[in-house]
């Protein structure tokens, strides 16, 4: 909830930015194997079989590696608000000897601002070692472990003996903030943010309202959209990863590390229906905060401030050697007209089902409304963020008709003052025009943008956010034209981008939260069947600890930025409508 630190199976963190989110990176192994930096932990067995699990109802990682000399264990985790010392930004690994007495080697080789910058390494202490930036003296990290330490040219290293049955600790915490901060020892670690990590888990994990057929899945997909929220400011990233390709034969390389309003909007649903009020809670403070200038940003940095221009670190190889590797996201400049509907839906959810909303809040959402009255009928670069161009996108324009249709209700409930004609008969317009405008008779569906042949995936959201019911003769003629056109089994594409050309270079896979959307149309299709079978195949595609990237490869392989927060909400509401179907047979 600060930042996230990604670990491989053989024990290395191979990337992290820190401290932050959208800090720059300190490992990045993962984009560079040379250059970027990591942060190994590596028994010395002469071979080795290794095999990862979370502890269950938690974020704490477990690395366990097996070998006829021995078995060892490597538990990471990042202590939480609330704990003995949750004033810094750290990363704690404890280091345990199952059976054997087993020897390990320990390398932390940062690499600052991306790997471009150098650094000095000072002994702080027998057991410590301190890493500060040259081009930034406030960019400092400090290593702490219960054995010493040592270090060589730009790295800092240890070569230590556990006997069996016994631990060692060591721990990577920022000093950013090293004159207000206390600085604790390695035993402030050890004596308690292991259980404090644990409760806080636990505990959160507990409030959950999901009773259904798919606990341990759903939990760990909130788990995980939880990771990915800012506790020091309400908002969300979309991933915690940039350039790790959606192809590895093109350019389709982003930067995730930002709080999309469409993203979180839809993460926030999904809180509110598992009853994680808190999140949604904080998220609408962090909006209306937002809402004081006349046009809500599609994007923004964690903390609300703007997101950087877009560029190419030319000095890192890439993901598996297929670059570029971009920083900062050129879509900050794009117009994206779908976000008011995603987020005003999530305020309907919210005082509907929660808490109601105060006119204070109402005269936020009203300015909102006024963008989609004066601009519905503009032309955009739509949800999948394309860089040909502008176009009259389907989604784009539903999403407008669901901002318009949800305020109604929420002005309804709360008897709040609005233009009560102007803005029904804009709803009515944007209908008609849907209903109309962006049918194809040719195809037999509603299609991806006005005088398109193609269809898009997100016209599946169109019985889920109530615009026509499922048995609708042509909605069912759009649904089996998608099956069609875009399906291979369960696996969806978000659309034919070697017939619709989006402006970008290479094929990329077929998209997680698509594949999630058709399951729960099929549920509420009462397909039930299908859907359900379907469902169980699709989660089959997560990795070993039930994680999704954004899209699946042909091979199977996971692509695009890790992990992803639109595929775990997309799983979590497909989970809650399957089961709803279910328990009504």
């Amino acid at each position: 909830m600060k930042t996230v630190a990604m670990i491989s199976l053989d024990g290395a963190v191979d990337f992290m930015c820190f401290p932050d989110f959208d800090s720059p990176t300190i490992f990045a192994r993962l984009l560079d194997k040379d250059r970027g930096g990591s942060f190994a932990v590596i028994p010395q067995f002469n071979s080795r079989k290794t095999k990862q699990l979370y502890l269950p109802g938690t974020a704490i990682l477990l690395t366990r590696f097996f070998s006829d000399d021995g078995i060892s264990e490597l538990t990471d985790y990042m202590p939480v608000e609330g704990s003995t010392t949750d004033s810094v930004c750290a990363i704690v690994r404890k280091i345990k000897t199952i059976r054997g007495n087993v020897t390990y080697k320990i390398n932390c080789a940062p690499r600052f601002d991306y790997g471009k910058a150098s650094h000095q390494i000072k002994r702080t202490g027998k057991n410590e070692l301190t890493f500060t930036a040259v081009n930034d003296g406030d960019t400092m990290i400090r290593l702490i472990a219960d054995f010493p330490l040592r270090f060589k040219e730009q790295d800092g290293y240890a070569e230590i003996t556990i006997k069996q049955g016994e631990e060692g600790w060591i721990v990577l915490e920022s000093l950013k903030q090293r004159e207000e901060i206390p600085i604790a020892d390695i035993d402030a670690y050890k004596n308690s943010t292991y259980h404090e990590t644990i409760g806080f888990w636990k505990g959160w994990i507990s409030k959950s309202t999901y009773k259904g057929r798919w606990t341990d899945l759903v939990s760990r997909s909130a788990i995980t959209l939880k990771l990915l929220t800012s506790a020091a400011h309400g908002s969300m990233v979309a991933a915690p990863t940039f350039s790790i390709p959606e192809s590895l034969n093109g350019n389709r390389n982003w930067d995730y590390r930002f709080t999309w309003i469409r993203d979180a909007a839809f993460t926030m649903y999904a809180f509110l229906r598992l009853g994680f009020t808190e999140e949604a809670t904080r998220f609408l403070h962090w909006i209306h905060e937002r809402s004081g200038d006349n046009l809500l940003q599609l994007v923004y940095a964690v903390d609300g401030s703007p997101v950087a221009n877009e560029k190419v670190l030319r000095h890192l190889e890439g993901y598996m050697g297929t670059g570029p590797v971009r920083i900062g996201n050129a879509a900050k400049d794009q117009s994206q007209l779908d976000i008011y509907g995603e987020l005003i839906d999530t305020i309907y959810i919210y005082n509907k089902s929660h808490a109601k909303i105060n006119y204070e809040f109402w005269q936020t959402i009203q300015k909102h409304i006024q963008c989609v009255v004066e601009t519905w009928k503009k032309p955009d670069h739509g949800i999948w963020e394309c860089r040909n161009g502008k176009k009259h996108f389907l989604h784009s324009r539903l999403m407008c008709w669901v901002a318009m249709d949800r305020a109604i209700k929420i002005a309804s409930d709360r008897s709040f003052p609005y233009p009560e004609q102007e803005w029904k008969e804009v709803r009515n317009l944007i209908y008609k025009d849907i209903y109309e405008g962006f049918w194809n008779e040719k195809t037999g569906a509603w299609v991806q943008y006005k005088g398109g042949n193609e269809v898009d995936a997100s016209v599946l959201l169109m019985p889920l956010v109530h615009f026509i019911t499922p048995d609708e003769p042509r909605w069912l003629s759009t649904l089996r034209v998608v099956e069609a056109q875009l399906s291979t089994d369960v696996l969806l594409y978000r659309y034919d981008n070697a017939k619709e050309k989006d402006g970008l270079k290479g094929l990329e896979g077929t998209f997680n939260m698509c594949s999630f959307w058709f399951i729960e149309v099929l549920a509420k299709n009462k397909e039930t069947d299908k859907a359900l079978e379907y469902f169980e195949k699709m989660t089959g595609y997560a990795n070993h600890l039930g994680l999704f990237s954004e899209q699946i490869g042909k091979s199977g392989e996971h692509l695009g930025n890790f992990p992803q927060a639109f595929t775990h909400l997309a799983l979590i509401s497909a989970a809650l409508e399957l089961d709803k179907q279910l328990d009504r047979l």
